[in-house]
């Protein structure tokens, strides 16, 4: 009898290790569906609190006070009169106004300080400009090429003119073709000559007439 009673306990034996092997491994497949979904949720979870901390700066940085705007819209729940809420918001609305007439006050006033100012620092200055009409002119360029050829005693070329004013004013700036050109106009109105030795030409000043018509010409010009 002992053989025949073994046999359906073995068969439900195997049945329920096989049942209880299926619940492991559903079981298990269960925990890495979780354990996938949950990775998954954490990483977004984490996003969201990178985003969260960026705003945070970023509504720091602009001087956003969002908390305390909203801080400040429950309060009409807690109202007992209407009335008084709405007198107390009057005297800070009027708060800006005081102060925008303060600031425009203040910045009507610092151009006048600023026209101040610039009238006492210009105050010295006409002296300054009086005084420059009494300086001396200097003399022209034709004036300079005559004074050194009037002071010369043979007749010189326009080489020798320019380097001559080149050395004696530095400072002018003198070019040796204006000299050249200068030299040209002096014999045009007959306050210069003009000779030839070769193919080199030389300048000479004439007499004393020819300066005195020279420089009849140079103040009617």
């Amino acid at each position: 009898m002992m053989p025949e009673s073994a046999g359906p306990v073995t068969e439900l034996t195997s049945q329920y290790v096989s049942q209880v092997t299926n619940d492991l491994e559903h079981n298990l497949k269960e925990q890495e569906r979780i354990t996938a979904e949950i990775a998954v949720l954490q990483e977004q979870l984490a996003t969201l609190q990178h985003d969260h901390g960026t705003l945070l700066n970023m509504q720091q940085a602009l001087g956003l006070a969002a908390p305390a705007g909203r801080a400040v819209v429950p309060a009409p729940r807690k109202k007992s009169g209407g009335t008084r809420r709405a007198d107390d918001k009057k005297p800070a609305a009027a708060k800006p106004v005081a102060k925008k007439t303060a600031t425009k006050k203040a910045v009507a006033k610092k151009p006048v300080a600023k026209k101040a100012v610039a009238k006492k620092a210009t105050a010295g200055k006409p002296a300054a400009t009086k005084a420059s009409p009494s300086e001396p002119a200097q003399p022209t360029l034709i004036e300079l090429v005559r004074r050194h050829l009037a002071e010369q005693t043979e007749p010189r070329s326009a080489a020798e003119v320019s380097e001559a004013l080149i050395q004696a004013y530095p400072e002018r700036g003198i070019q040796r073709k204006v000299v050249r050109t200068t030299l040209e106009n002096l014999v045009a109105k007959n306050g210069a000559q003009r000779t030839k030795q070769g193919t080199s030409v030389f300048y000479v000043v004439p007499g004393e007439s020819a300066q005195e018509t020279t420089e009849g010409a140079e103040t009617g010009a």
